[in-house]
């Protein structure tokens, strides 16, 4: 596989992470250095290990988790997006809503992001491609492109205040649906 080749490829995986970064920025919620790095380190990472993880565990597994793995995604996306939605809505009192770059919501929003990563260290597999370098530029592209979108979705949640919470929330099951429209449809 040549740069140009794994560029585009870690750009592809990233998107999610960024659109996802873009969300949580535009809540308000994941604001300031501590939450950016979280956000991008956590992102990158999972990015970074789920080729690794699907390369090891090669051709035999893929077909067993093909079969779900895009209902999990929209599952946890869908989740947390509600949550952010109803959290948008309610009226000037704590929602009590999970900052998105901290505990639980970063653990389920990380795997969310990378379950496409986890097929195509399946696919590289089958290829025969050697998986550490794609892996470490997939994970640097992703920790990159959450910090992008993470500055992006704050600086339009300063802008449009909560109504930017609801609309990240829209977004993350937006993105959950579009994984299972592209599994299901192959398109």
């Amino acid at each position: 596989m040549v740069l140009l080749d794994v560029l585009l490829l870690a750009v592809g995986l990233a998107m999610d992470a960024c659109v996802v970064s873009a969300g949580a920025g535009a809540g308000g919620r994941s604001s300031g250095g501590r939450a950016t790095f979280r956000l991008a380190f956590h992102f990158g990472l999972f990015q970074f290990f789920m080729p690794i993880l699907g390369w090891f565990a090669g051709a035999a597994i893929s077909g067993a988790i093909d079969a779900f793995d895009h209902w999990i995604a929209f599952g946890i996306l869908g989740i947390v997006g509600v949550r952010m939605i109803r959290a948008g809505l309610k009226v000037e009192e704590d929602t009590g809503i999970d900052d998105p770059s901290k505990g639980w919501s970063l653990i389920m929003l990380s795997i969310a992001t990378s379950i496409d990563a986890l097929a195509v260290g399946f696919s590289l597999a089958m290829i025969e491609v050697d998986i550490w370098f794609p892996a470490v530029v997939i994970g640097i592209v992703t920790a990159a492109m959450s910090v992008v979108g993470l500055k992006l979705g704050a600086r339009l949640g300063a802008r449009f205040g909560k109504r930017m919470e609801v609309v990240g929330g829209v977004i993350l099951v937006f993105v959950g649906a579009s994984i299972v429209f592209e599994h299901l449809t192959g398109v």
